[in-house]
């Protein structure tokens, strides 16, 4: 028999399918957002990038838990049509949009202006948006974008939203980074674009180190007020990541993804589960699995010495001249 007779088999097509079925079973993690009784009502939360992927479903989750919920995005349009869906599924009409762009200082900071104008409380901050696969570029603050959009813009966002959270403790920071962190490097000059190779994720992979470095900074110098920070993987997920890359790279990582990356709506588990879980209370300065399991960042985030350094040039770098 020809090979090409074996691949035309129906049981070929059966084997692959059934295949594939374990494969996606064996995503699902062994906490179920479904099963947890947590109630956000008299809550508030702000979810960054939460018009698609793992943001919305992060911010449906809460707005069917009944929390106030602010989706705080880039692109009115879309967003919009997000808001309306969360409205619809969760039941809640108290799901609000905001609109942020986290590559600009000015957006941060107008944004932050209307919240602490607006908002006598916030119990939950979920920074979700980033990009990865971005071209060179330096925004008008002299910032590399991926750096700016990944790290700096909501390293000043949260900053900006402290003392509102303090107020309202108990509260908590999710930070989303990426496993990808471990094959970061630390280089101060990259926060302006300098000595940065763009190759694949390379950059991003650098912003999410340094997600996980200034959230174990922050939960250090949080400690004995209420607020809480901690940093996750939300796995390999099917979602618009990819959307910077060529055609061909999204093609294989769609084709490979069906098999093997988890849905958006899986990937929003890990960062649901550091937001609301009652197992997490009081934790602070860690790092969690995309199975919710606590774990061990690359040794560079652990580096208290580091952090201190990271986190103080992060402040200069966003503070307003």
């Amino acid at each position: 028999m020809a090979w090409t007779d074996f691949f035309s088999h129906p049981l070929w097509a059966f084997s692959t399918l059934v295949f594939g079925l374990v494969l996606r079973s064996q995503r699902r993690g062994p906490w179920n957002p479904r099963a947890c009784p947590v109630e956000l009502k008299g809550k508030t939360a702000i979810v960054t990038g939460a018009n698609t992927g793992i943001g919305k479903f992060i911010a449906l989750d809460f707005a069917r838990r009944g929390a106030r919920v602010i989706l705080a995005c880039r692109n009115e349009a879309r967003s919009s049509a997000a808001l309306q869906e969360i409205r619809r599924l969760s039941g809640n009409q108290d799901v609000h949009l905001r609109l942020l762009d986290t590559s600009s200082l000015a957006s941060v900071r107008a944004f932050a202006e209307g919240i602490l104008r607006q908002e006598k409380q916030l119990h939950i901050l979920v920074n979700n948006a980033g990009a990865s696969g971005l071209s060179r570029q330096i925004t008008p603050d002299g910032l590399e974008i991926s750096f700016a959009t990944n790290h700096l813009g909501p390293f000043l966002l949260t900053n900006l939203l402290l003392d509102l959270m303090k107020s309202s403790a108990p509260a908590r920071i999710v930070n989303v980074s990426s496993f990808n962190h471990w094959r970061g490097e630390v280089n101060f000059a990259h926060f302006r674009g300098d000595n940065l190779t763009y190759r694949m994720d390379s950059t991003y992979n650098h912003t999410k180190l340094h997600n996980i470095i200034c959230t174990n900074e922050l939960a250090r110098r949080l400690q004995g007020t209420g607020v809480t920070a901690n940093s996750l993987h939300p796995g390999v997920v099917m979602t618009e990541v990819m959307r910077n890359y060529s055609w061909l790279v999204r093609f294989l990582f769609n084709m490979v993804g069906i098999f093997f990356f988890k849905s958006a709506e899986e990937g929003a588990v890990s960062t649901i589960y550091c937001a609301v879980s009652e197992d997490v209370e009081g934790i602070t300065g860690k790092y969690f699995h995309s199975d919710c399991s606590l774990v061990l960042p690359a040794p560079l985030a652990r580096d208290p010495a580091l952090a201190a350094k990271d986190f103080d040039i992060c402040e200069r770098l966003t503070a307003k001249l």
